[in-house]
C-alpha cells in the first residue's frame, strides 16, 4: 500500500508565477475567464509598463497592479511560501524574466516556483490585417517616398503585382504565392490610406471592406438569403442577375476595361455576349488581330483561358530558347 505524501508546508512551498499575455489586436479588458480568475486569486499582480492598455480595466475590476520589473530572483522570492504572482506581460513578452528564470532553474540550486503561461486573449482571424493598416498609416506619415505617392502614381505597381501574383499561381510554390498575395494586399491598403486624405470624398479601408462585404452578401442570396443554388451555374446566374440589377447598364460591354491584355479583352467581350444570349458574328478583317480575336473568343466559349494558355505555351517556348542557347555554346 502506497503511503500518502504529506501536504507541503505553505511556508516552504515554492509558489507559482503566471505570465499573462494579451493581444493588442483585441479590445483591452476583454480577457478570458481563466485570466480573470488568476488575477483575482493572485497575491500580487505586477506589470513593468505603467501605460499598459489593460491596467485601467484591471484596476476598475478591483485588482491592484504594481508597476514593477522584477528580476528572476525577486520573482522567486515573491512566490516563496506558496504565493501566486501574476505578471502582466508587455507587448514584447517578458524575455528577460523568462530567460532569467530558465537560468536559475538550470543551476539546480534554487527551488523554482511553478511557471504558467496564460494567454488572456487571442487574436481573431484576420487580426493581422489591423497590424497592416497600422504600419501603413505610419509609413504614409513618416516615409519620404510613401508620403508623396498618389493613386495615379501607384497604378503601375498594381498591374505589376497582379501579374506577379498570376505567375506565382501558375509557376510558383506556396511561399511565392503567399508573398505575392501580400504584395497585392499592400496595394489595396496603400490606396485606401491615400483615399483618406481626399479633401472632398475621403474613404478608408473600412469603407472599402464594408463595400465588398455588402456586395458579397447581396450577390450570394443562396448563402445569405432564401434562394437556392445547387450548381456553379446556378451561382453564376444569381451573380449576373444581381450584378445587372445593381449596375443597370445599357450595354453588356460596360465595365469591361479596355486597357487589359488583348486576349483577355477579347475573351471577356465574347463571354459577355454569349452570357447575354447575343449572337454577334465576329468581325471580318485582314491581319493577325482578327485571327487572334477569333481564337480568343472560341477559346473562352470552350471554357479555356486564352491568356493562361498562351502564357503556358510561351513558357515552353522560353525553355526551348534557353536549351538552344545552352547547346549553341557547346562544340
Amino acid at each position: 500500500m502506497n503511503a500518502i505524501s504529506p501536504a507541503p508546508d505553505p511556508g516552504t512551498a515554492p509558489g507559482r508565477v503566471v505570465l499573462l499575455t494579451t493581444s493588442h489586436r483585441v479590445a483591452p479588458g476583454l480577457l478570458s475567464w481563466p485570466a480573470w480568475q488568476a488575477l483575482h486569486a493572485a497575491d500580487r499582480v505586477l506589470c513593468a509598463d505603467g501605460a499598459h492598455p489593460q491596467l485601467p480595466y484591471l484596476r476598475e475590476a478591483g485588482i491592484p497592479v504594481e508597476e514593477a520589473s522584477p528580476t528572476a530572483e525577486e520573482i522567486v522570492d515573491a512566490c516563496a511560501g506558496g504565493r501566486t504572482v501574476v505578471v502582466v506581460a508587455t507587448g514584447e513578452g517578458e524575455p528577460a524574466l523568462t530567460d532569467g528564470l530558465a537560468r536559475l532553474a538550470g543551476t539546480g540550486r534554487v527551488r523554482m516556483p511553478e511557471l504558467e503561461l496564460l494567454p488572456a486573449s487571442y487574436d481573431l482571424p484576420g487580426a493581422r490585417l489591423l497590424d497592416l493598416v497600422q504600419v501603413m498609416d505610419r509609413i504614409r506619415a513618416e516615409c519620404p517616398w510613401s508620403s508623396r505617392q498618389t493613386h495615379k502614381g501607384l497604378a503601375k505597381y498594381g498591374i505589376e503585382e497582379a501579374y506577379e501574383l498570376v505567375e506565382a499561381i501558375e509557376e510558383g510554390g506556396r511561399d511565392e504565392l503567399r508573398e505575392e498575395l501580400g504584395d497585392v494586399l499592400l496595394q489595396v491598403v496603400f490606396h485606401a490610406r491615400i483615399a483618406e486624405e481626399h479633401p472632398d470624398a475621403p474613404f478608408s479601408i473600412d469603407d472599402v471592406a464594408g463595400g465588398i462585404v455588402a456586395k458579397l452578401i447581396h450577390r450570394h442570396p443562396h448563402v445569405f438569403g432564401d434562394e437556392t443554388a445547387e450548381t456553379p451555374e446556378d451561382v453564376k446566374a444569381h451573380w449576373l442577375r444581381t450584378k445587372a440589377e445593381e449596375k443597370r447598364r445599357s450595354s453588356v460591354t460596360e465595365g469591361v476595361p479596355l486597357g487589359q491584355p488583348g486576349l483577355a479583352l477579347a475573351a471577356k467581350l465574347g463571354s459577355r455576349a454569349r452570357t447575354a444570349g447575343l449572337d454577334v458574328p465576329l468581325p471580318v478583317g485582314e491581319g493577325v488581330g482578327y485571327e487572334l480575336l477569333g481564337l480568343a473568343v472560341r477559346a473562352e466559349a470552350a471554357g479555356a483561358d486564352p491568356e493562361a494558355a498562351l502564357r503556358a505555351a510561351a513558357r515552353v517556348y522560353r525553355d526551348a530558347i534557353r536549351a538552344a542557347e545552352g547547346g549553341r555554346g557547346e562544340g
